[in-house]
């Protein structure tokens, strides 16, 4: 089954938008995702419909970040996104009359609507700037392996 990467891909790329200067192509953010420039424009309209990326057309246009990085979470960022299926995981329901298929949907069911509320309130606590922060301690930590080395 093919996992949905939208999320972590558009994150990705806005903490790109947010590092270099200048705008972003979406041939080039295509060839930096292996995806094709279309894909990225229909990704990234969710974003700018939401007011965190902007696009200007033309030459020397492209895709820009739009807002502070501490002012957008990874749950904006899911829901810009048309808010995907957190789980792969479904419910069988060949056989809605059988008790015993009712007694594992009933398991099954609350289980994976505490996991999905429990995720996506995670998603809600952290912020892009939260993720940059991150990538420079890990930055910093490779800069000093190599001093070290």
């Amino acid at each position: 089954m093919r996992r949905d990467s939208r999320l972590s891909r558009m994150l990705h790329l806005m903490l790109h938008l947010a590092r270099d200067d200048g705008p972003f192509t979406s041939e080039a953010i295509a060839v930096m995702l292996n995806t094709n420039p279309v894909v990225v424009r229909r990704m990234l309209a969710g974003l700018r419909d939401q007011g965190y990326v902007r696009s200007e057309k033309g030459h020397g246009g492209g895709w820009t970040l739009a807002v502070d990085l501490a002012d957008i979470t990874l749950l904006d960022v899911h829901r810009a996104l048309g808010g995907p299926t957190i789980l792969a995981v479904g419910l069988a329901d060949d056989h809605a009359q059988c008790l015993l298929e009712q007694a594992v949907n009933a398991s099954l069911g609350e289980a994976m609507a505490d996991a999905e509320a429990r995720l996506l309130a995670r998603l809600g606590e952290v912020t892009l700037a939260d993720l940059a922060e991150d990538f420079e301690v890990r930055l910093r930590g490779m800069a000093d392996t190599k001093a070290e080395g």
